[in-house]
């Protein structure tokens, strides 16, 4: 623990990258939990006997979890710093992933998802609060949209890497394998990283203190009686759930009932709508950061550029073809990606000591749109064509909402300020 009295030097910048990859790779792991269910789906009906509806809680509890820690990990974050938070509640997840490996019910699944949900539920933002720490004001479009293409690996090892675990050695013992490696990340985490950088340029010579909670609790206030706020989480709430809803789930069925596709074709193409996010989100934090000076030209133009594919989705006509869907929905993930941005629009608004709260908060917003959409499409699909409710008529009515949503939040996202402006000044 002798490290940890030392502050790190500023004349090792190696030590910022390593607390970066140490925060990435927590974020990796939550990406990999949030997707693990969908390839195991057989194992656990096979196992436990479970029903759609038992299937579908189980899998988002996750979810639920997740958004409703949120505005709590933002209190944490900006009061007890993201070293000590980002380890308490890694140690829940690996309890979760314990309990989900041993449970003999859904509700055992269930409860262990949850608490994988409250887990993981600070990796993203703790690991934007560190870069806001750690990083100039300039680099952080860029390295949050980095952390988001990283992430996406998580999502690479919940397919086929996990169901080749599972293969060899079953969906608990694989579970427990994870969990092991969740308390050794926790503890490496915890002994390596610092809440503060001795290096004055790295917060553009701000100094990070973490206010009290009743401090938090008025700027809390200001935060959400603020335009900006709600404009940009109404935006990301129906970014990502869109987004979110059309990758884990409605994709499938469309390409494969509408478009006539097979189960491989249907996967590969998907799986371009990752690729997508992966190239793009670098890309549009460069842009924001370093070409455009703008959040709000990279991030207007991604939600009409959703929108706008959705849109042609609607009137594609059945035998388009793989290379057309496939050019489509590594489209749709590269525009959408530049919804990463917002993260960096709504940090340059509050004091750096508030921006935990502000992040989390707009993060609560983003993954509670994924339960919303992807629940309130299937609805709007049985009411529209209660007979044919996963037919092309359906799922025409359901991108048509999605793309007039996105194009009005892209038109309400123009009365947002622009925070890089003040940072010229």
């Amino acid at each position: 623990m002798a490290f940890q009295s030392q502050p790190l030097s500023s004349g090792k910048p190696s030590r910022r990258w390593l607390i970066l990859i140490l925060a990435g790779t927590l974020f990796i792991l939550s990406q990999f939990y949030r997707s693990s269910v969908a390839v195991i789906a057989p194992n656990l009906v096979a196992d436990l006997k479970l029903d759609a509806w038992e299937l579908s809680t189980v899998s988002a509890s996750f979810f639920y979890a997740f958004a409703l820690m949120q505005i709590p990990v933002g209190m944490f974050l900006d009061t007890i710093g993201p070293r000590i938070t980002m380890t308490a509640l890694t140690l829940v997840s690996v309890a979760g992933a314990f309990l989900f490996a041993t449970g003999d019910s859904y509700h055992y699944l269930a409860l262990g998802r949850a608490m994988l949900g409250i887990g993981m539920a600070c990796n993203f933002m703790g690991t934007l609060k560190l870069i806001t720490i750690w990083f100039k004001p300039n680099q952080f479009a860029t390295l949050s949209a980095v952390i988001v293409s990283a992430g996406t690996v998580g999502n690479i090892f919940a397919a086929t890497p996990l169901v080749l675990m599972v293969q060899a050695m079953g969906w608990r013992n694989s579970f427990l394998t994870i969990s092991g490696v969740s308390l050794v990340m926790a503890f490496s985490f915890f002994i390596l990283v610092k809440d503060r950088s001795s290096q004055p340029t790295a917060t553009n010579d701000r100094t990070t203190t973490h206010p009290s909670v009743r401090q938090t609790l008025q700027r809390g206030r200001t935060l959400f009686s603020r335009r900006d706020f709600w404009i940009i989480s109404f935006s990301t709430f129906c970014r990502y759930g869109i987004f979110a809803s059309v990758q884990s789930l409605w994709a499938g069925p469309y390409l494969i009932n509408v478009a006539g596709l097979s189960g491989v074709a249907t996967g590969n193409i998907i799986l371009l709508m990752s690729i997508g996010m992966i190239i793009g989100s670098p890309i549009s934090g460069h842009l924001s950061d370093q070409i455009l000076n703008s959040r709000k030209r990279v991030i207007v133009p991604g939600l009409l550029g959703m929108a706008g594919i959705l849109g042609i989705l609607i009137f594609l006509p059945p035998n388009a073809g793989k290379m057309t869907l496939s050019l489509l929905f590594l489209g749709f993930g590269l525009v959408s990606s530049s919804g990463q941005v917002m993260y960096a629009h709504i940090k340059e608004q509050v004091p750096l000591e508030n921006a935990g709260m502000a992040m989390t908060g707009i993060n609560f917003f983003t993954m509670a749109g994924v339960a919303v959409f992807l629940q309130g499409l299937g609805s709007l699909m049985k009411f529209l064509y209660p007979g044919t409710s996963l037919g092309p008529g359906a799922f025409r009515g359901a991108f048509v909402f999605c793309s007039v949503c996105l194009t009005l939040i892209g038109m309400f996202y123009t009365l947002t300020s622009e925070t890089m402006d003040k940072k010229k000044e």
